[in-house]
């Protein structure tokens, strides 16, 4: 397994996901290869399509072997286009791990982590031109606040917003150090680093428009997935999985579930448990950063 990143609810995610070895699977979050490699040892000449737009990702994805094998460097959201050059427009089941993952968390030079002073960037696609740096920047106090407050959760996201604004006409706010001296005198006490990680958070889903690409690739997946395929998603924060939820549970991601004229709930999957699973604390306790997963399954109908 590579060191690149410890893959979160592997045996549990990958056997709920298979269910045809000689099928047809999509890892949309390939990252290190840790669920990838977890997917091919249950197949039987079935292929297996991995999606991930970090440049990083491509070099482990080079190290598997497999003959039934494809990756696809590029975001998920655009699953449904590429996987059609491929000839590809049914499959048995698709596997996203959101988030961002344990190497971009640790290489200082991508501006993830607290724990390093580096440029503030937090692109998972290096290659596009927005970093956090320029939201900064570049947002007014309205748009700044919009974030903090929706994506973070950041409980005075207003009196934040306005504080940055006045900051970076004084000097500009480019690395992690910048911000945290900004951060420092807003975080309470005791629970300064959950402040720091809801702003960085807000930040990181910004630059990578991640909510929007989630929605998209969910509804992709309803399409994509054959009747009685499997879709499994995990999600470490609750508007990720709020978002999971309502789309399983309700067939849309806000509002009630539309019924038919018999009273049916008119949606593309059913949940195949009843609960959300969670890791174990033996779990936790070997990857701290499965503390917040929470897993969902669904089938289509």
């Amino acid at each position: 397994m590579s060191c690149y990143h410890v893959p979160v609810l592997a045996q549990e995610s990958v056997e709920a996901l298979v269910t045809d070895p000689s099928g047809i699977y999509v890892d949309l979050t390939f990252g290190g290869g840790g669920h990838s490699r977890e997917i091919i040892q249950k197949l039987n000449k079935g292929k297996l399509f991995a999606f991930d737009q970090d440049e990083d990702a491509s070099k482990e994805a080079a190290k598997i072997s497999y003959e039934h094998f494809t990756f696809i460097k590029a975001n998920f959201r655009f699953a449904k286009r590429y996987l059609k050059l491929y000839g590809i427009t049914a499959v048995d089941g698709i596997l996203a791990d959101l988030g961002v993952s344990s190497h971009q968390l640790d290489r200082p030079d991508r501006g993830f982590s607290i724990r390093y002073n580096a440029p503030l960037d937090m692109r998972m696609n290096r290659q596009q031109p927005l970093t956090a740096a320029d939201v900064l920047a570049t947002y007014d106090i309205a748009a700044l606040k919009r974030i903090f407050k929706e994506y973070g959760e950041v409980p005075n996201a207003g009196r934040l917003a306005e504080t940055i604004a006045a900051a970076r006409v004084r000097q500009p706010i480019r690395t992690v150090m910048d911000l945290l001296s900004i951060l420092e005198k807003f975080a309470p006490r005791f629970r300064e680093y959950r402040y720091y990680a809801q702003v960085f958070q807000a930040l990181r889903i910004e630059v990578n428009d991640e909510l929007t690409a989630l929605q998209e690739m969910l509804q992709q997946a309803a399409e994509l997935i054959k009747p009685g395929g499997r879709l499994v998603v995990l999600s470490y924060h609750s508007l990720e999985d709020r978002l999971v939820k309502n789309f399983i549970n309700k067939g849309k991601f806000e509002g009630e579930v539309e019924k038919d004229m018999y009273g049916n709930a008119i949606k593309p999957f059913q949940a195949l448990y009843r609960h959300v699973i969670e890791p174990s604390q033996e779990e936790i306790m070997n990857n701290h950063r499965a503390r917040s997963a929470k897993m969902r399954v669904a089938v289509k109908v």
